[in-house]
């Protein structure tokens, strides 16, 4: 059979400053579904293989402050390597999360006054903003961008004892266990017609409310997992090392210690999905004033610390939501805050996952896909289709800084900024690549 040689231009940019949800989840590319179903009567003669053409089933728009969001999306199932970026929303009852969920995904979710206005999690997937992609629509002259995505989950409100049943109990855990990353939204602002599920706001015991009730939901997994790793260990060697993991786990978790926080092999005690192993940021909801009280910000940096602490306040930006662009970009800049506040958990989070994006051009559209840091150019090429990273051959890489500042890859080329690099490549932050490969 002959083999035929593809070429695919593949705009792409790496950035660290973007987020996703798993592949063949909302925004996924029904696109890869059918050139695979047309491979085997295409592939002869194959000529260039535009990447990026647009996926029927999913509509993009833009809202207010620039801000995109999935509609209509389809979930298709995808051969290609998952990465997701779902990050699960909680915190205390009444600590903001739905109404952070409403400004994130723009959703008319309940946001009661009253502890468990959310029992069944509300998931909503959003476009993370990234000003690079206009520019690249640009050159490409584009009709339209797809932005990388991040799948949010509102999940109930935890309480003392969640772990052991009260309020919604375990159904939350379960919630939790399911996102790559949790976000903690911990109540700082004052407000006497929100009641507080202890009767008084205090950040530092809210923290520790949700810290202890995660330990407690650790230690009895990792102590279950202990009676049935040494009942195997007496018939098969391999589960000795899962076992000696297991008994570290309890050990930290004993002493309060969330197992993020440990060396122990994450590897070993991957099969238990515990809590406190999974990446977390952390969100102040704050008013106005306290998010000008620098003092008040240092000593809530503090309590997280190594973390980073976003602080933001979350009735605030759901109502922004509600503005046109032009209002919208005018209050932020009115205020000195130089990032929009529900921009940070996407980004915040994007990095704490050690996640980053690239992007593919053409005139169709110009989309954003992500990538983990440390991945080479096949694996980069295989987010697309699995037939780019087994057949992958060259990509030719240039910076964004140069396509732009030139105006089009074929002028960055006559200038000698594109290199030729091969399956070793380390994809860099900034990388505009042409992927080439055998089908």
């Amino acid at each position: 059979m002959k083999t035929a040689l593809a070429a695919v231009t593949a705009v792409a940019l790496v950035t660290g400053t973007a987020g996703t949800s798993r592949a063949g989840t909302a925004a996924a590319v029904e696109e890869r579904e059918k050139r695979s179903a047309s491979t085997s009567s295409n592939r002869e003669g194959m000529g260039p293989w535009e990447v990026g053409a647009g996926s029927g089933d999913t509509t993009i728009e833009q809202g207010p402050a620039k801000r995109w969001r999935i509609v209509g999306a389809t979930r298709a199932p995808v051969d290609s390597r998952p990465v997701a970026l779902t990050i699960g929303i909680v915190g205390l009852p009444n600590a903001g999360k739905s109404t952070l969920f409403n400004a994130l995904t723009k959703n008319n979710v309940l946001a009661a006054n009253y502890p468990f206005a959310t029992i069944e999690p509300n998931v909503g997937v959003v476009g993370v903003p990234d000003a690079r992609l206009p520019r690249l629509a640009e050159i490409f002259g584009s009709e339209r961008i797809l932005p990388a995505t991040v799948e949010f989950v509102d999940i109930a409100g935890i309480v003392r004892g969640a772990s052991q049943g009260e309020g919604p109990g375990n159904k939350f855990l379960s919630h939790i266990r399911e996102s790559a990353a949790i976000c903690r939204v911990t109540r700082v602002f004052r407000d006497e017609d929100v009641t507080h599920v202890d009767g008084e706001v205090n950040p530092a015991n809210d923290i520790s409310t949700i810290q202890t009730e995660l330990i407690f939901a650790d230690l009895e997994t990792v102590e279950k997992s202990i009676l049935r790793l040494e009942k195997e260990s007496r018939k098969v060697k391999d589960p000795v090392a899962n076992l000696e993991a297991a008994k570290a786990a309890k050990e930290a978790l004993e002493s309060g210690t969330p197992i993020i926080a440990t060396s122990i092999d994450r590897d070993l005690l991957r099969e238990l999905s515990l809590l406190t192993a999974k990446p977390f940021i952390m969100v102040f909801n704050c008013d106005a004033d306290e998010l000008a009280d620098e003092d008040l910000k240092a000593k809530m940096r503090e309590l997280v610390a190594p973390a980073e602490a976003i602080f933001l306040d979350a009735k605030f930006e759901s109502e922004l939501v509600e503005l046109d662009d032009e209002e919208a970009a005018e209050f932020p800049a009115e205020a000195g805050v130089t990032e929009p506040g529900l921009e940070t958990p996407a980004r915040v989070g994007f990095d704490t996952l050690g996640l980053q994006t690239y992007l593919t051009a053409g005139p169709k559209e110009t989309r954003a896909w992500t990538i983990r840091k440390g991945d080479t150019a096949p694996e980069a090429a295989g987010v697309i289709h699995t037939d780019f990273q087994k057949g992958f051959i060259k990509a030719e890489v240039v910076s964004f800084d140069d396509l732009t500042s030139l105006g089009s890859m074929a002028k960055a080329k006559e200038a000698g900024k594109v290199r030729m690099e091969g399956k070793d490549y380390v994809m860099a932050d900034g990388d505009v690549v042409e992927f080439r490969f055998n089908v």
